[in-house]
């Protein structure tokens, strides 16, 4: 299940864990941030208990945005343990993000 990180609960539920996190920043008015919604919801499901996936709408939640440097959208941060270890800036196939995935899993092991 696709988590909503919020300025809010972000420490807790992002930097507040050990599992790699996917985080995909996203607007209501950016088409390919639309596009990529439904891999990130997949995603979610396929790494269910391995790695946690959420969802940052930057207008709602700026904070988050600014402390990370997200200027283009959409951008998908992979981080562990509270640092950025990859990112994709702009839509990308769902391969794409597996191999990323699949990468810091291994790398984890």
């Amino acid at each position: 299940m696709t988590t909503i990180f919020t300025d809010a609960n972000f420490k807790t539920e992002v930097l507040g864990t050990d599992k790699i996190t996917v985080i995909d920043f996203w607007a209501t008015w950016c088409p390919p941030c639309l596009a990529l919604g439904p891999t990130i919801d997949a995603l979610a499901i396929q790494y269910s208990g391995k790695i946690k996936v959420g969802k940052v709408n930057t207008d709602e939640n700026p904070e988050i945005s600014i402390t990370y440097g997200v200027t283009n959208l959409p951008c998908v941060l992979f981080v562990k343990d509270g640092i950025v270890v990859d990112k994709q800036i702009g839509l990308a196939s769902r391969a794409v993000y597996d191999k990323k995935i699949q990468t810091l899993l291994n790398r984890d092991n």
